[in-house]
């Protein structure tokens, strides 16, 4: 934007809870009009930012959200890319944190903030607690120090706290407060002031934002319980087309030591499948070299994920099976951080 101009923002409305409202005549909850944003909320105005809007036409819900849509939504912010100062995405919670996920791997070289947030309420609703998220989310794209972005990067923002995006989980679906960062800090906690934690934050690199938008979808989950039949694990690791799966694992990633499954895991390597460790813990790493049950994981080849969550696992994977040309440099990047979303020593 050029200086001294009005900050602009764009809201993407892709669906979800936060934007309904009652329809006056039926009474049924419909998506409202945002070219009617102000009418909705007043005190917009106040902010005294240009803000625009794109709505998905259909709008999705959030249950139905896949590669294809994260991809639409990244090309609407390559396309507006330059015209506006942030992006706020209004998305369904239920996949919002698979959805930014995606996207901090789909938009390399972000130097702008792009905001997720949403509602457990809708915004018609006179409790909801979509109107504050809404506000504050566009304060937090627009915040700017020197006229650089205070978040460039992919977030949500929900209930006072802003999270990254891909250390997201969606842990609650009552409360408001429906989202935890187990593994990383906020990057921001709003009260009467929106406090940000800059140490938290990804700096920006101001490279030319490149938009990666392809995915592969050709990976699977494969959680471990006990008493997991040898036909269940067939059954997944032998899914016609697969590339690569999560193993869910226990604790620090450790998991059953019976022949036949590490037999099953080991020929489905030799096969040339990805398999990443992954535990299913909400907080805390996969450390394959504490308990034995680990170490036999990892000299069969199985990848270690770190603290990763198992929706950014999943969309990693995704993402660097449709863009890099090698196994060796997809089994390389998995264990480096590519955008905050494993903690390195």
């Amino acid at each position: 934007m050029n200086p001294g101009s009005k900050t602009s923002i764009l809201v993407i409305y892709t669906g979800g809870t936060i934007g309904m409202v009652k329809d006056p005549e039926s009474g049924v909850l419909k998506p409202f009009n945002f070219d009617n944003i102000y009418q909705q909320i007043p005190m917009l105005k106040l902010l005294d930012y240009h803000i625009g809007n794109y709505c998905f036409d259909p709008v999705i819900d959030s249950s139905n959200m896949n590669p294809r849509f994260w991809a639409a939504i990244a090309e609407v912010i390559e396309k507006n890319y330059e015209s506006y100062d942030g992006f706020v995405v209004l998305h369904g919670s239920d996949t919002m944190a698979y959805t930014a996920s995606a996207l901090s791997f789909m938009l390399e070289n972000l130097n702008k903030p792009v905001v997720l947030t949403g509602s457990q309420l809708p915004l018609g609703m006179i409790r909801t607690d979509g109107r504050e998220n809404f506000i504050t989310s566009i304060e937090i794209a627009a915040a700017r120090i020197d006229d650089t972005p205070v978040v460039p990067e992919v977030c949500i923002y929900f209930e006072n706290q802003l999270l990254r995006g891909n250390r997201t989980i969606k842990y609650n679906a009552e409360n408001f407060q429906a989202f935890k960062s187990p593994n990383y800090p906020s990057l921001a906690d709003v009260g009467v002031y929106i406090k940000y934690h800059h140490a938290n934050i990804r700096k920006p690199n101001f490279k030319n934002l490149k938009v990666n938008s392809r995915m592969d979808n050709s990976v699977s989950i494969l959680k471990l319980y006990p008493g997991i039949s040898e036909n269940s694990v067939k059954a997944i690791v032998q899914t016609e087309g697969l590339k690569a799966l999560i193993l869910e694992t226990f604790g620090s990633g450790n998991a059953p030591t019976e022949a036949w499954f590490l037999s099953l895991l080991e020929k489905t390597i030799k096969k040339g499948i990805i398999i990443l460790n992954v535990s299913q813990c909400q907080g805390g790493s996969v450390e394959m070299d504490k308990y034995q049950t680990g170490v036999t994981l990892q000299n069969i080849g199985v990848i270690s994920g770190n603290d990763i969550t198992t929706e950014a696992a999943i969309t990693k994977l995704m993402f660097l099976l449709a863009n890099e040309n090698s196994t060796p440099n997809i089994q390389k990047k998995l264990s480096i951080s590519l955008r905050g979303e494993i903690t390195t020593n």
